[in-house]
């Protein structure tokens, strides 16, 4: 399946989660060399040593069995960071979370303005005049601010282990109407802050909550379920780097119990700040000892209409997602109410107890 590449997953296994390691093809359990994903990102744990260890191979993973690749990490977030997310971060705003006057909101941006920021970098003088400008005149937002600004938008996505993986069921809000998936790279960084690999996110959005107020992402983005990470870590190399990654692509797939299905592709070079920039920003004054998994913000932006035209884009229950850069690999889920989907048990304490009775903590 992978024939190309060094590739680290965690599976569920009988006993309980397994570090998985991936070269020519074959998985092969690391477990006991490498007990979790944070090993490695804090450097406790060659790579070279995970490859050359014993293990025995093992099957490709049914899909219930794929968690999330990250373990011990924070799990960061960049929001913002491509014009097309700029924009329908104002539209939400000014549309003050309601979708029924999304469409209206987008008829009546500044079309000369909006020209304007698809070509300008953030924080250059060009931006930070811009900015002056519209400040005098009242006109300014907080998405303006971390589109144009110096300062990238980047926020806590979730706890350590809160993430969900490959064929899962997403969990949104019961009191949103609006939502819609970020389909996004996301940079995986060790503890001296280097990106070191990557992996495919699911950021999962809340318009109606989000758009109400810029202080209520707190609550659009962090719930039961709404962090999708999978299937696999791609570890970088000589082939596969923060390079290589700027001429991709990602599709985004929708299709849902009620026959909607919709795909869309679009290209990973449209980044604002560039992933190098983004990593920059994630250690400036930060320290993440057991690594970092950072969601690097979507190029697509769903606006298609799924019912009544004017009206947009918002799920069902049920829907099914399927997230694909070509690079690394695609990650697939469903969607659920927070309530329909289990509960969040398996912490850090958990974890350390259950590697602890497997008697795989002597590293």
């Amino acid at each position: 399946m992978l024939s190309e590449g060094k590739y680290l997953a965690r599976v569920q296994g009988p006993e309980g989660p397994c570090v998985t390691y991936c070269e020519g093809g074959i998985w092969r359990d690391v477990t006991a060399v490498c007990p979790t994903i944070g090993h490695w990102l804090s450097g406790a744990v060659s790579l070279d040593a995970i490859r050359s260890s014993g293990t025995k191979n093992i099957d490709v993973p049914a899909p219930r069995d794929w968690l999330a690749p990250s373990d011990l990490q924070p799990i960061k977030a960049f929001g913002v960071t491509f014009v097309s997310s700029l924009l329908e971060r104002l539209v939400e705003e000014l549309a003050k979370g309601n979708e029924s006057d999304a469409n209206d909101v987008r008829l009546r941006l500044d079309t000369e303005l909006m020209k304007k920021i698809q070509t300008m970098v953030p924080g250059s003088d060009e931006a930070l005049r811009l900015r002056e400008s519209m400040l005098e005149i009242g006109q300014w937002s907080p998405y303006l601010e971390v589109g144009l600004g110096k300062d990238p938008e980047v926020f806590t996505k979730c706890p350590p282990m809160a993430a969900l993986g490959h064929g899962s069921r997403a969990g949104l809000l019961t009191d949103s109407s609006w939502n819609n998936p970020e389909s996004e790279l996301v940079l995986v960084c060790d503890g001296s802050g280097n990106a070191v690999g990557a992996s495919i996110g699911n950021d999962v959005n809340l318009r109606d909550i989000e758009g109400r107020s810029a202080l209520l992402l707190g609550r659009a983005k962090d719930n039961r379920g709404s962090c999708v990470i999978g299937p696999w870590i791609r570890v970088f190399d000589d082939n596969f780097n923060l390079q290589s990654l700027s001429t991709e692509s990602v599709t985004l797939e929708v299709s849902g119990e009620d026959g909607f299905v919709v795909t869309e592709t679009a290209s990973l070079k449209g980044i604002s700040r560039g992933f190098a920039a983004l990593v920059d920003a994630l250690f400036d004054q930060h320290d993440y000892p057991d690594g970092v998994f950072a969601f690097t913000g979507s190029p697509i932006a769903p606006t298609w209409d799924r019912e009544t035209p004017g009206l947009g884009f918002t799920h069902r229950e049920g829907d099914r997602i399927r997230i694909t850069i070509p690079s690394i690999g695609t990650l697939e889920h469903t969607v659920d109410r927070c309530p329909q989907i289990p509960e969040w048990r398996f912490g850090l304490r958990e974890l350390f107890d259950n590697l602890a009775r497997r008697g795989l903590l002597d590293l």
